[in-house]
């Protein structure tokens, strides 16, 4: 109990408390001090973000420029193997047009042929039939004579 009442016995003095007070107790000036730096941190950091955001934009930029670029090169390529791919085609084509062609003209040369074959064998048989008809006319004619008792 001694030391209760010795703990009571300690008293402060306003004065005492003010110091204690001012000196462990921050000022509204610290704090506003406190407040200023966080706030000088805080906007260099959103300076920081803007600067970092401008570089990522001017590379996502770069990056879609160059892919344009890539991909503009590659067009260009394509289109130049289609357009040649094309040009082949229609080089074979006008080939296969022109052996067709020569085709065609060897079949008519040979149609001409055989039609003008075909008009000299009608010609020789008509000239067969009349000389076969003429001989049996005539073999007709000399039975009849015969069997008239003119021969």
């Amino acid at each position: 109990m001694s030391e209760e009442k010795s703990e009571e016995g300690l008293t402060l003095d306003k004065r005492t408390m003010d110091v204690l007070v001012a000196n462990i107790i921050p000022t509204s000036k610290y704090f506003e001090v406190r407040f200023d730096h966080m706030q000088d941190q805080i906007d260099g950091l959103r300076g920081d973000l803007k600067d970092f955001r401008s570089d990522v934009d001017k590379r996502f930029d770069a990056v879609k420029s160059d892919m344009d670029n890539r991909f503009d090169a590659i067009k260009l390529d394509m289109d130049k193997r289609f357009d040649s791919v094309k040009s082949d085609m229609d080089k074979r084509f006008e080939q296969v047009d022109k052996r067709f062609e020569q085709v065609i003209a060897s079949i008519d040369r040979l149609g001409d042929k055989l039609e003008h074959r075909d008009e000299k064998q009608r010609a020789f048989t008509l000239r067969m039939f009349t000389i076969a008809i003429s001989i049996s006319i005539i073999g007709v004619l000399g039975a009849f004579l015969k069997s008239l008792g003119v021969i």
